[in-house]
């Protein structure tokens, strides 16, 4: 993981934050071990905030991995709410089943195993919090899938906005500040292309939160 913050401040950013119970630390405890990239707990305490925030009673995942972010939603869903995970990898998708049942949030989840953009078609609206988290390349038509779904009030998430293994921060500063870069590799473009349809779209305010690896937050407005 390639953390925006300097260890010293993401170490703070943690230790005021909420507390997370036993299933998120041995989840966390997991990608540590087995080197599996999540957003982290300062991502996923943020995560939970926004769907407190906007009393959200569905959210979408493109992208579950084994269930990490997943498991920060559903505290703040109520009991008849719905969180649908997305995910191609059927072992992962499995474990994510087992930690949302520890916590006691399967009756709330729907375990989709495929391509979420297959899988975001056969699901109606309205989804109260989106959260992108797939192949780069596919953020931006992630959202367009999605975008009909969203009501007023509604927040799109998108990970890794800033940095990541992948993407070149240098890249994207180059692109903000009005400088077309040179040489952009695929995943990098993606976030580049995610964010010039997100913030070209008035429905939407976006906003960049530098926690873990970067989110990009899009509110609707109308």
């Amino acid at each position: 993981m390639t953390d925006v913050l300097t260890d010293e401040i993401a170490r703070f950013v943690r230790a005021a934050g909420p507390d997370p119970d036993e299933t998120l630390i041995e989840m966390d405890e997991f990608a540590a071990a087995e080197g599996f990239p999540h957003v982290g707990p300062e991502v996923g305490a943020f995560l939970r905030f926004v769907a407190r925030l906007n009393g959200a009673g569905r959210v979408f995942e493109f992208g579950s991995g084994y269930g990490y972010s997943a498991y920060w939603f559903a505290e703040a869903l109520p009991d008849d709410g719905e969180i649908v995970l997305t995910e191609v990898d059927e072992d992962e998708l499995e474990l994510a089943r087992e930690y949302m049942a520890a916590g006691g949030y399967d009756d709330v989840s729907r375990y989709e195993l495929g391509d979420a953009m297959a899988t975001i078609d056969r699901y109606d609206g309205p989804f109260d919090v989106v959260l992108i988290d797939h192949q780069k390349e596919r953020y931006a038509d992630a959202f367009e899938a999605v975008r009909s779904k969203i009501p007023v009030g509604g927040v799109v998430v998108a990970d890794n906005a800033i940095t990541a293994s992948v993407v070149e921060f240098d890249d994207l500063l180059e692109w903000a500040e009005g400088t077309a870069p040179a040489d952009v590799n695929e995943h990098t473009q993606g976030v580049i292309d995610y964010l010039e349809t997100v913030r070209a779209d008035p429905a939407f305010e976006t906003i960049m939160v530098p926690l873990g690896e970067g989110i990009a937050v899009s509110y609707r407005v109308e």
